[in-house]
């Protein structure tokens, strides 16, 4: 363990003159979620899946399997709990190993930076200390390893309020409005500062939001308002860390919930946007059918075409397809195409769509049930499976890639 506050890490000089990416590239992620969760006595555990897919005795391997696709971009990153062990100290023992590898093997990494969870000693999403600690985290990572271009800031920061303060499967495990609202003030805020602390010291750094897409069909008249309220609802996320005004119902919402104005006038007056790259995540749960009950049931009308032309009319930024995936046995290798193909549409209208990425690259663990209970159930969704052969889909992703690599890249996007 590394107890100091350094940001040198001995080992390589930043590169001279960083290799360019192509205009349109191929990506996967080795799956690193890690919130915490209820135990059935009355505790509570934490959840790490980089720990339940073998990946801290197998990341040398895993990483020559990206290589072994064709990729060389890596949705990655270290979990933050183990390495920002106090205020101003860090382990980076495992990050200087992999991340050095991954330079080594010329794989341009999308740095994830918080996925689901923070250190024990911040608590949870409700921690309004939490942002500041954040940024001062981003900020030495991007000390540390300067040949880094690529993050994502928090991961998913509208399911990371949802899952821990609205539904109550994670983390601070409440089931409020005025909890979300506090989660996501916070979360979102983290991510803006940490882009700023970023951008500090890396003013050529760009910002991905992986973020869920979604959208709400009403079954009955009845159901229309809640419907409406849910639709406006799913874009607050990136409404704040990009600066645009939610609709006035959305302003409401925030403020009967604990928002003070200065706190939204910190997100309009903040500008990152024009770092950033709108990631989309789209799987077959990102729409639904919404009942007066609020009960909700998946289904899957628009598909990732037509959500991301939704989220698109509303940023216009440059656009990445951050994550996709289903179960083997639901036809994952038909659900890749069929990906592929809503991808390709929105490129040949011009849409600026720079990336596309089957997430992940292993099997997952108990992603079936959102993570709630420790089964350990290995879930089917990865390239390769849990013992790194490789899957269907993970055979048709890498005809994708060699057949399709050069057509898609044939306009260069500089980001």
């Amino acid at each position: 363990m590394s107890g100091s506050d350094q940001t040198s890490n001995g080992l390589a000089p930043a590169a001279k003159g960083i290799k360019q990416s192509p205009s349109f590239f191929f990506c996967t992620g080795i799956e690193n979620s890690y919130p915490t969760i209820a135990t059935d006595d009355g505790g509570s555990e934490r959840i790490d899946e980089m720990a339940r897919s073998g990946h801290y005795r197998r990341w040398r391997e895993d990483f020559q399997l990206v290589r072994d696709l064709g990729i060389d971009h890596l949705r990655y990153g270290v979990p933050h709990y183990r390495t920002y062990v106090a205020p101003g100290r860090y382990d980076w023992d495992f990050s200087d190993e992999t991340y050095n590898e991954l330079r080594r093997l010329e794989i341009r990494q999308i740095v994830d930076l918080c996925h689901f969870g923070v250190p024990d000693w911040i608590g949870n999403f409700q921690n309004p200390d939490f942002p500041h600690y954040f940024a001062e985290y981003a900020k030495q990572v991007a000390l540390r390893y300067p040949w880094l271009r690529m993050f994502t800031p928090i991961n998913e920061m509208l399911i990371a309020a949802e899952f821990s303060a609205k539904l109550g499967f994670w983390n601070e495990r409440l089931k409020s409005d005025r909890a979300f609202v506090t989660a996501l003030k916070h979360i979102v805020q983290a991510n803006v500062l940490a882009s700023e602390a970023i951008l500090e010291v890396r003013p050529e750094a760009k910002f991905v939001q992986s973020e869920t897409t979604q959208y709400f069909h009403p079954y009955s008249p009845d159901a229309l308002r809640l419907t409406a309220h849910l639709n406006e609802r799913r874009f607050l996320s990136l409404d704040l860390n990009y600066g645009h005004p939610p609709s006035a119902r959305m302003l409401e919402y925030l403020l009967d919930n604990g928002m003070t104005r200065d706190e939204f006038h910190f997100f309009m007056d903040r500008n990152v946007r024009s770092s950033c790259i709108m990631g989309t995540d789209y799987y077959e749960t990102n729409e639904h059918i919404v009942y007066p009950n609020a009960d909700t049931v998946p289904c899957n009308v628009l598909g990732y075409y037509g959500l991301t032309r939704q989220y698109y009319d509303r940023f216009r930024l440059p656009i990445m397809h951050t994550e996709t995936n289903i179960a083997q046995d639901k036809g994952a290798r038909h659900w890749l195409d069929r990906q592929w193909a809503n991808v390709l549409r929105l490129k040949e209208e011009g849409y600026p769509i720079i990336g596309f990425t089957w997430y992940s690259l292993i099997d997952q663990v108990d992603w079936d049930i959102a993570l709630r209970k420790d089964r350990g159930k290995v879930n089917a969704y990865g390239l390769y499976d849990i013992d790194r052969r490789i899957r269907p889909a993970g055979e048709e992703y890498k005809r994708i890639i060699r057949d399709w690599q050069a057509a898609v890249s044939e306009r260069y996007f500089d980001y």
